[in-house]
């Protein structure tokens, strides 16, 4: 009798056949849908870079056709301010050796 009545609880749980036994304290008061596709695609199948590497160019070049031409005269002004600098610093440690 003991035996008998220790595994009379499990048998109403074990009537969710869709859920593992100890998940089904937590998927109760779910209710399994009859009728309902659930599809799931792989992580191989998604090919998530593929449309973002065939527009990459165009996109590239649109965002940056508008700025391009601040960002050119700004790396020119730094550039030849630096190779300025470093002339200006050469020429004052030559200007002092003797």
């Amino acid at each position: 009798m003991v035996a008998g009545s220790a595994f009379a609880r499990t048998r109403p749980l074990m009537a969710r056949h869709d859920v593992v036994p100890h998940l089904v304290k937590w998927w109760k008061k779910v209710k399994p849908e009859e009728g309902q596709v659930v599809r799931q695609l792989s992580p191989y199948e998604q090919q998530v870079l593929v449309p973002w590497l065939k527009t990459f160019p165009k996109r590239t070049y649109e965002k940056s056709s508008d700025s391009m031409g601040y960002i050119i005269v700004t790396a020119v002004i730094v550039l030849g301010t630096a190779t300025w600098a470093d002339a200006a610093d050469a020429a004052i440690d030559r200007e002092h050796r003797y």
